[in-house]
């Protein structure tokens, strides 16, 4: 028997096999490979037209796979995705397809082969049909991991035939798979500003409102990624400017509808969302025309008690960056917002403690009143104490911390002062004064400086309970300490200074020795104040 004669065969014996028995077809799937391997005449195009493509997508499920991508089965396969007949494009997606998962070297050399703007054409001819859309779609999820794919996907305008999929998908399967290709390709910036371009967050946001209210897991598995996925397409500048639409967009107006949904993954994704809005000045003042404001804190009340972490910590996020503006500021206290944020004060979980306190020291920024009305405040001023003690939560405990100083420091408040000495935080603060953070070392020498000039009376017990002026004198000497640092202790040691029992304390501890080794210091600003305070010290200023 020649070869042509024995391919032929082989063949034949292939395409009438109608149950695939691995030890059946091996013999005939061997001659086929053979006469693709040794490029024999015009074999590819009789295998091709034999019609036995079906049974070798099959067939690669099965332990031949690797065989048949050995003998460059794909290079025979990728022209004919060029084909007009709908069952041979059906049956050569169905191969490449299998052949592409969970194969990242075959992946990359079907991109290399063109295959992308195939899989999109294809979709783009023959929208209606069903089995070929879903092949082309399962071909290019397995690809859209890769970063040529979504190269060579910039151009093609993918969007626009994957939104008209999402809007005709017949089930969640379809639904699901749509989402995870763009899921993955939304990870490019290039991509995510094109589907806002071309209304991907809002064919997403219509899916959504049609899939709500029911109780069908697969449902509510899709409306999960896509609504995760808006929340990922509005971090890029551009893309979330466009669905805000000036507070008129329609990706906007569905957000604050999720706010009120009782579908917890929804309140999630709308308090996230919110706060991605809320990433400059001009939305986060149009939001609170808008009203958002309210809607938030009964979100975060429902959850107070025994309710979702993830939903209050999103919540408090958005609160936190709405407060950026100074105008949103004055409007949110006189809208009560501290009043009722302060309910959250008993939660018990750690990342709520967490981003609460970092809302309400965004609240006191720069706000004299807000500052002075929490600082007076003995039952957020016992909670924050308790945090300051968080010594499995450092984050907690430093927040704490920062709270305090901030109080003292944007309310310059006598009765403020008094009221966090009688907490006890003042040696919260000099233990905040010794932190890893310059920032934080610097907010509360800041804070013991404004302290000690106002009402040094309520601050000489504590600060000699905490041992303030070793602590003091170990920063100035510190060889690798920060110059800001260093800086702001002699601020807070000038301060000292003014006060008659405070010098008399200075100079036992002997300051002014550490105060010279500064007045030469390579800082000029640094030396000139050490030089200041050594002459307050001595008594020659």
């Amino acid at each position: 028997m020649t070869d042509t004669d024995s391919l032929s065969e082989a063949l034949k014996a292939i395409s009438v096999s109608t149950e695939l028995i691995e030890e059946e077809l091996k013999p005939h799937l061997d001659t086929v490979l053979a006469a693709l391997l040794e490029k024999k005449k015009d074999a590819a195009v009789e295998i091709a037209r034999s019609g036995i493509l079906p049974t070798l997508a099959q067939a690669l499920q099965t332990a031949v796979r690797e065989l048949c991508i050995e003998a460059g089965l794909v290079k025979v396969l990728v022209p004919h995705l060029n084909s007009n007949n709908q069952e041979v494009l059906l049956n050569t997606g169905r191969a490449i397809g299998r052949i592409c998962f969970d194969n990242s070297y075959q992946q990359e050399q079907l991109v290399q082969s063109g295959v992308i703007p195939r899989l999109v054409s294809i979709m783009r001819e023959y929208p209606e049909n069903d089995p070929l859309v879903n092949v082309c779609l399962l071909a290019l999820c397995n690809l859209a991991d890769m970063g040529s794919a979504r190269e060579a996907l910039t151009d093609l305008n993918v969007a626009e035939v994957l939104t008209f999929q999402l809007r005709r998908a017949p089930d969640a399967e379809r639904r699901h798979v749509i989402l995870e290709i763009l899921s993955s390709l939304g990870e490019s910036d290039t991509l995510k500003l094109q589907f806002a371009e071309s209304g991907v967050p809002e064919a997403l946001s219509e899916m959504i409102r049609g899939l709500r209210g029911g109780s069908d897991p697969h449902d509510l598995c899709s409306i999960k990624i896509a609504s995760n996925l808006i929340v990922s397409l509005l971090l890029g500048d551009e893309s979330m400017q466009k669905c805000f639409g000036e507070g008129s967009g329609l990706v906007y107006q569905d957000v604050l509808s999720w706010l009120q949904s009782s579908n917890t993954q929804l309140q999630l994704s709308g308090a996230l969302a919110i706060a991605n809005f809320a990433r400059n000045d001009s939305n986060c003042v149009k939001m609170l025309d808008l009203g958002v404001v309210p809607y938030i804190l009964t979100l975060l009340e429902q959850h107070v008690d025994e309710g979702d972490v993830s939903v209050q910590h999103a919540g408090l996020s958005a609160l936190r960056n709405l407060a950026i503006p100074a105008t949103n500021k004055v409007r949110m206290l006189e809208d009560g917002v501290t009043e009722r944020i302060k309910t959250l004060l008993r939660s018990d979980m750690p990342p709520v403690q967490f981003k609460l306190l970092g809302a309400l020291r965004m609240m006191v920024d720069g706000q004299e009143e807000t500052a002075l009305v929490l600082g007076k405040d003995s039952v957020l001023l016992s909670r924050v104490m308790e945090w300051c003690e968080a010594k499995d939560h450092a984050g907690v405990r430093g927040e704490a911390s920062r709270l305090l100083a901030a109080l003292i420091r944007h309310s310059r408040s006598s009765e403020v002062v008094q009221a966090v000495a009688k907490a006890d935080g003042v040696r919260h603060l000099i233990s905040m004064a010794t932190s890893e953070h310059v920032i934080m070392q610097n907010e509360a020498l800041v804070a013991l400086a404004i302290a000690s000039a106002i009402d040094i009376e309520s601050m000489q017990e504590p600060f000699r309970g905490a041992e303030l002026l070793p602590t003091l004198k170990k920063m100035l000497e510190d060889p690798v300490g920060a110059v800001e640092v260093k800086f702001s202790a002699l601020g807070l040691i000038c301060s000292l200074a003014n006060s008659g029992e405070m010098k008399e304390d200075l100079n036992s501890v002997n300051m002014r020795e550490s105060l010279s080794k500064l007045v030469d210091h390579s800082s000029s600003k640094l030396a000139s104040q050490a030089q200041s305070v050594q002459a307050i010290l001595s008594g020659t200023s």
